[in-house]
């Protein structure tokens, strides 16, 4: 009963959140801000090779490394593909660092992973063929959805944008709480299920990693180079969740999936931390 109820939270939370983290962007900056930064060709570049080839990339060097089950295995493969989930934008506020910068690089990643991901995962496939607009939908209605209508309300009537923006925050906020505390609960089993497999140890690995990639190949300044770090350590799970249970038949896949959401979590308390420094500096 609680691990339905824990489920059910999640599912209604994860995309509350993200279409509100999305209207939060579009009510405060305008189009013209977050397209602004992709005008930088080679950012653009690094940071689609960072999240695109080199994290899957790092992903099977993991593989080669930690030996784990073979569904838990595609599972990483799947989280590594994956890009541009709506908690780089409360990583980036917590951290103190541009959020129209992050929000330009999300939108980026997004459309990115639209493409490549019904290109890439049919090769490790062993369900139903996973089409772009499994993968789409949920993303252009919870995230690139509500960030035009918030641009299109920003444009019309900036009052209007003003009063609703501290509204939005809140509901960011109050969501990502819920959604924590659900996630957590609601996937201890899981996790546990997997301890001394090697798995929590992967997902780790790649997680970290990925951030080092995204930082250490930034063509950005500081701050960005840091908002690139988090944009690819936290992987597109909404996205990875979906093609786990509609292109594989092992439920292993989707465990690991689990596995590397819970541990990405772990970016929270980091930016929180990168944020109380640069206060006190």
């Amino acid at each position: 009963m609680m691990e339905a109820l824990l489920s059910t939270l999640v599912r209604i939370f994860v995309p509350i959140f993200a279409a509100s983290s999305m209207l939060t962007v579009g009510l405060r900056y305008s189009v013209r801000e977050i397209i602004g930064p992709l005008r930088d060709v080679l950012g653009v570049i690094t940071a689609v090779v960072a999240n695109f080839v080199l994290v899957p990339l790092l992903a099977i060097a993991i593989l080669w490394f930690i030996r784990i089950e073979t569904p838990l295995a595609i599972g990483l493969i799947v989280v590594s593909t994956a890009a541009g989930a709506p908690m780089v934008i409360k990583l980036t506020q917590m951290a103190h660092e541009p959020v129209s910068f992050a929000a330009s690089i999300l939108v980026l990643l997004l459309l990115v992973t639209m493409i490549y991901m019904p290109f890439v995962i049919p090769r490790l496939a062993s369900g139903d063929p996973i089409s772009a607009v499994a993968i789409a939908r949920p993303l252009l209605l919870t995230m690139l959805l509500p960030l035009g209508i918030a641009f299109l309300v920003r444009a019309l009537s900036p009052r209007t944008a003003t009063t609703l923006l501290p509204w939005a925050g809140k509901i960011t906020n109050v969501a990502l709480y819920v959604m924590l505390v659900a996630t957590i609960l609601g996937n201890l089993e899981e996790v546990l299920s997997v301890f001394g497999k090697g798995a929590i140890l992967a997902a780790l690995l790649l997680i970290a990693g990925a951030f080092a990639i995204g930082y250490v190949i930034g063509t950005f300044d500081k701050s960005e180079k840091i908002v690139l770090g988090f944009a690819t350590a936290q992987r597109n799970f909404g996205a990875a969740t979906v093609v786990a249970v509609q292109s594989f038949t092992d439920p292993g896949v989707l465990v690991m999936t689990v596995v590397c959401s819970t541990v990405a979590l772990l970016l929270l308390p980091s930016a929180r931390l990168m944020g109380k420094r640069k206060e006190l500096l």
